[in-house]
């Protein structure tokens, strides 16, 4: 099996031992967990619960809006004590549903599709409805409706649905984890979403630093001949969706296109779990996987999370802090958010907690020096832009010539800033003017 990558890329410190090896543990939450209506890209969800309601766990607490939009369902049974703005993760304060938990986890259930089993009985639209009924959405980072992306335009021109197994980001281990303890939901999800596309093929694509994961899997589907493993050289960001497609396809794609442009649908591994028990089970996303780890936490852990349960008390559940912790990332190290407040609640992007004893960012901007125009920026560069230059016009606020040089192919990964030798915050400047342009773009500026 030939081992696949992409041009450009770093080998960040991974950090994975610390709970690659740990199994997944359940979190019982307990008093109040707060559930965001916009956990997704699109438009909010709206509530269909009153205050003073009690609920059971996998029910339905808010609708989708439109098209682009998901729904949400209790994680536990318990009673809606609020509906009002709750601060999240981004420092903005987002209208949530508020459920204090009785404990019981009392579940709802749901009514069985006529005819018994959709895998026994579906068509492509009820498989559709269900993926859509349940609250599926990208749990990779991005949250976009899982529903909305296996509903392209011209569904016939798909040739590959792309399992994204790579998990490159530095410390994060809970797709490896599901690819240990489950990895027969992750081969039924996938096969859910082929019997969508009439002309596509499965791939399966994981980095090379997980032998033990590629036999599993590769012994998994020795017998389903629409669907291969991939082996993916061990560099960062192997998992960007740019990335993976091509290295897995050998197409490309930039910032204006979707993957379904060049007939490529892209999952993760937590995503395409959730699709197996959705279509399965009819059960909704109602908890994921959240990797607890770094060098200031007692004891790393893989937990199985309810959505809506607080942040700070899955550090408590690892053990707490050992020693003094500089910088807390939600997320891993190259992409994540830094926290600046616990209290705020797991949501379905939500994949990490990194507790780190040294704030290396801190550390850096103390270093800080001017542009040496050594070029190790454009080398790592999976986007074949030019950072320190992109940087300059942002610095600037040149919007102009940061689109004329494509400063919008940026996808954000951090190899620039992590290479840098005068230690400059090349990311962060043109995360800003990224950030800045499109905002112009939705009020119908350039």
């Amino acid at each position: 099996m030939s081992i696949l990558t992409f041009k450009g890329g770093i080998h960040p410190f991974e950090g994975k031992e610390l709970s690659k090896d740990l199994p997944i543990k359940p979190f019982s939450p307990k008093g109040e967990l707060v559930f965001p209506l916009s956990q997704h890209i699109g438009a909010p969800a709206t509530p269909i619960v009153e205050v003073g309601e009690r609920v059971l766990k996998g029910q339905k607490i808010a609708e989708a809006s439109s098209f682009v939009s998901a729904n949400i369902h209790a994680s536990v049974s318990g009673t809606v004590t609020k509906i009002e703005p709750r601060l999240t993760l981004q420092g903005t304060k987002v209208m949530s549903i508020v459920i204090e938990s009785d404990e019981k986890n009392e579940e709802f259930v749901p009514e069985i599709p006529e005819g018994g089993s959709l895998l026994e009985n579906f068509t492509k639209k009820n498989i559709i409805e269900m993926i859509k009924e349940c609250g599926i959405v990208g749990m990779g980072g991005a949250g976009f409706p899982t529903h909305v992306k296996l509903s392209p335009k011209d569904p016939d021109a798909i040739e590959y649905v792309i399992v994204n197994g790579a998990e490159c980001e530095p410390y994060l281990t809970s797709d490896y984890r599901r690819l240990m303890e489950t990895p027969q939901k992750i081969v039924e999800g996938l096969k859910i979403m082929l019997l969508l596309f009439d002309n596509a093929k499965g791939i399966i694509a994981i980095e090379d630093n997980k032998k033990d994961a590629i036999a599993k899997i590769s012994e998994l589907i020795k017998d389903e001949p629409n669907i291969c493993v991939k082996k993916l050289f061990t560099k960062y960001p192997q998992g960007g969706e740019r990335a993976l497609i091509y290295a897995t396809t050998g197409r490309s794609i930039n910032s204006t296109m979707l993957p379904s442009d060049v007939g490529c649908i892209v999952n993760n591994i937590d995503t395409v779990t959730a699709v197996y028990e959705a279509v399965a089970n009819q059960k909704p996303l109602t908890s994921r996987i959240v990797t607890v780890t770094g060098d200031a936490i007692k004891t790393p852990q893989n937990f199985e999370v309810p959505l809506g349960s607080n942040q700070g008390d899955l550090i408590e559940a690892a053990g707490g802090l050992t020693k003094e912790c500089e910088k807390i990332i939600s997320g891993g190290p190259m992409m994540g958010t830094a926290m600046f407040d616990l209290n705020v609640p797991i949501v379905k992007t939500s994949s990490a907690i990194l507790c780190n004893s040294v704030d290396k960012v801190k550390e850096a901007e103390k270093l800080q020096t001017a542009c040496i125009n050594c070029g190790r920026c454009v080398q790592v560069c999976p986007g074949r832009v030019v950072p320190s230059r992109l940087a300059e016009f942002a610095n600037h606020g040149n919007k102009e010539a940061f689109e004329k040089y494509h400063g919008m192919e940026c996808c954000e990964c951090g190899c620039c800033s992590y290479v840098c030798p005068a230690k400059r915050n090349l990311t962060q400047a043109i995360k800003s003017m990224r950030k800045d342009i499109l905002a112009d773009r939705r009020k119908g500026g350039k």
